[in-house]
């Protein structure tokens, strides 16, 4: 009887439980066992999850001991490390980039603090079109001093002592967005480098270059190593849908082509180098790109002895009281236009309180439309600007008088002291200073003339590049720090002169800062003589 009533009372206790619902899930063995299968893949899940987490933290780990080493060795010397191009364009890649990927990486963790902290500073990171602008920047400078991407990539650059590397990846990166702008040429040339330094077996890589690599090469007209290209790429990746496509139009496109040449089209592969370079896009508004380029090079146009003979060397008080204890070291370095460097111009310490003057005011450079006589940015000048007032320190006012005492012209009709700044690939591409004849709107609100004069501070060496080239003469000014160069923009009987057209040559190596006074032709009536005719200076 009392087994009886405890096998009821079991009986109803599992009754209730069923009826409740507590214990659905231990009614039957099966169930336990499903549970029991669950239990261990909810282990295996929780296991994974912290490996994933962990490889997460071991990722981020490497990338921060990466980024360390690279920001310290920024930090030990910001304005040496930007010097060099590729350094400044891996510190505009990294905040664009590497930091974007810790961002999602970390997104996914437990750190809602840390990734607030980086979203409050990405405002101020660099955008994409920084990174396009850093990379043109590298393209321009590969252009004008003639590189071998080989060479930029492997630290190979002139005037640099300590030249970073690029990997396949940041070769492909340049690569990348010179396909997307649709130049052609710089991606063949920078995706060959890619697939050169590509030193994994990673097979998904390779096909991607191929793939960007065989139809650029098309574009710039080499069918059939465009074609070459593409078996390269099926070779690896058979079924890929935009390779098989390609492959038979390119085999129908050498088809045509050998009809029409009646031989065949191929290149060999020693002549691959001068076939790219013919194949170089070409800039019609510049017609004196070629002599421009090849100033900023070193290719100066050698003087003869007559003409050198006009070339001197001396200090000069210009009898003037102010320079009768410390004259103006002259140098005529070009005798038509005449071109005079002043040295030790501008003192180190006048040069570091003009940088901190102009620093904080520093914008993108303009220029002035020919036609409207508006300011605007134009890809031909890229530098930073500010411009200076006596107003602004004592500093401002010593330069104008020594500009003045230098010169005999009077500074009260010149332009504000302009500071500029050029760094990755800076320049300003051949240009007048003065206004031309049909530039009829150019300096009509200052109503002080046309610009008569240039004197232009160097305020740093520039480590590879940044000359000042004078193209239709061949003229070539190398910066100095502390000098100054000064020349005339017009003739005596007041036309442009036209040999003065210049430029600043892109920056290879280093920051270079320039100070520059532009003067005016009014208030000059009785300080720089007129003359009658053309040839008169």
């Amino acid at each position: 009887m009392a087994s009886t009533s405890k096998g009821i009372l079991a009986c109803s206790v599992l009754l209730l439980c069923f009826s409740v619902g507590c214990c659905e899930f231990f009614t039957a063995l099966s169930d336990l066992e499903r549970l029991v299968h669950k239990e261990s893949e909810m282990v295996q899940s929780l296991k994974q999850y912290i490996l994933m987490e962990q490889a997460k933290l071991d990722e981020l780990n490497r990338m921060a001991s990466e980024l360390e080493v690279m920001s310290l060795k920024a930090s030990k010397d910001p304005e040496e490390y930007l010097h060099h191009p590729v350094n400044a364009f891996l510190l505009v890649k990294r905040l664009l980039s590497d930091w974007n990927t810790i961002e999602e990486t970390v997104k996914y963790s437990h750190a809602d603090e840390y990734v607030r902290n980086i979203s409050d500073h990405q405002e101020w990171f660099p955008g994409t079109e920084d990174l396009t602008g850093a990379v043109n920047a590298l393209f321009r400078l590969q252009d004008t001093y003639k590189l071998d991407s080989s060479d930029i990539a492997e630290g190979r650059i002139i005037g640099a002592t300590d030249s970073p590397t690029l990997n396949a990846q940041e070769c492909f990166e340049l690569g990348r967005v010179a396909y997307v702008a649709g130049d052609n040429y710089h991606t063949v040339i920078w995706m060959k480098e890619a697939l050169r330094q590509l030193t994994t077996n990673n097979s998904s890589d390779e096909a991607t270059i191929l793939d960007y690599l065989s139809y650029s090469t098309y574009m710039i007209g080499n069918i059939k190593e465009a074609l070459r290209l593409t078996n390269s790429l099926l070779a690896i990746d058979p079924e890929h849908v935009r390779g098989l496509g390609n492959k038979a139009y390119f085999e129908q496109e050498l088809a045509k082509y050998n009809r029409q040449r009646g031989d065949d089209a191929d290149v060999p592969g020693e002549e691959e180098k001068e076939f790219l370079e013919s194949h170089k896009p070409l800039n019609d508004y510049l017609p004196e790109r070629e002599a421009y380029e090849a100033l900023c090079r070193g290719e100066q146009v050698k003087m003869s002895p007559q003409r050198q003979k006009k070339l001197k060397c001396r200090l000069r008080d210009y009898n003037r009281p102010f320079l009768i204890l410390q004259p103006a070291k002259e140098e005529v370095v070009f005798d038509k236009p005449k071109l005079i460097i002043f040295h030790d111009a501008i003192l180190t310490n006048e040069i570091r309180k003009v940088k901190a003057l102009a620093s904080p005011r520093l914008r993108r450079a303009t220029i002035q439309n020919s036609v409207t006589g508006n300011l605007e940015f134009a890809e031909y000048r890229i530098s930073k600007s500010a411009w200076l007032s006596e107003d602004d320190g004592d500093v401002v006012h010593r330069l104008n008088h020594r500009i003045e005492q230098y010169t005999g012209l009077t500074m009260d009709t010149a332009e504000e002291l302009q500071v500029a700044n050029y760094g990755l690939g800076g320049h300003y591409e051949p240009h007048f200073d003065f206004a031309r004849k049909e530039e009829i709107n150019a300096f009509k609100s200052l109503n002080t003339g046309n610009r008569i004069a240039t004197f232009l501070f160097y305020m740093s060496d520039v480590e590879a590049g940044g000359a000042t080239v004078f193209p239709q003469v061949g003229a070539r000014l190398i910066p100095e720090k502390g000098s100054a160069a000064f020349w005339y923009n017009l003739l005596k009987n007041g036309e442009g002169d036209y040999s003065t057209r210049h430029a600043a040559c892109p920056v290879l190596v280093g920051s270079k800062w320039v100070s520059n006074k532009w003067i005016h032709e009014r208030g000059q009536e009785f300080r720089h003589k007129c003359g009658a005719t053309e040839e008169e200076v």
